[in-house]
């Protein structure tokens, strides 16, 4: 298991690991590890929606939004999957979305984009991003 930028625990997964998404670190659901590995196991070949932070260990706002990324994962379990893409470490999967400012959240369904949002946000505005696409 791997620790986030603010000290939360985050589950690794691995290609085909899908059966262990439901699984939960201390009865919450986890934010799954991200990685240009897994990358299109663990999103683009998800039916469901999975909203994507792409964040950097040195960025401010982006630790600012992680306790928020917990949050999303245990109010929209069962409706979304939320992971975690540390940019620096995974170039491929940055640059081919594109993103170019941290922190970047993506939100896919069924492997597709259908929202992005730049920059760090406050509770009331990412429920409103994901009430807007769930």
């Amino acid at each position: 298991m791997s620790i986030d930028h603010n000290g939360e625990a985050l589950r690794a997964e691995t290609p085909g690991s899908s059966a262990a998404r439901a699984s939960a670190v201390n009865g919450e659901p986890a934010v799954v590890e991200l990685n240009d590995a897994n990358f299109a196991a663990e999103v683009l070949a998800l039916p469901s929606a999975v909203l994507v932070d792409v964040w950097a260990p040195w960025c401010g706002p982006c630790r600012l939004m992680a306790p928020l990324m917990t949050w999303a994962a245990s109010t929209y379990a069962g409706r979304l999957t939320v992971g975690k893409l540390e940019a620096d470490s995974n170039p491929g999967s940055r640059d081919a979305y594109r993103v170019q400012g941290l922190p970047t959240l993506i939100l896919f369904r069924d492997g597709v984009e259908i929202g992005r949002h730049e920059g760090a946000m406050a509770k009331p505005q990412l429920q409103a991003f994901l009430d807007a696409h769930l």
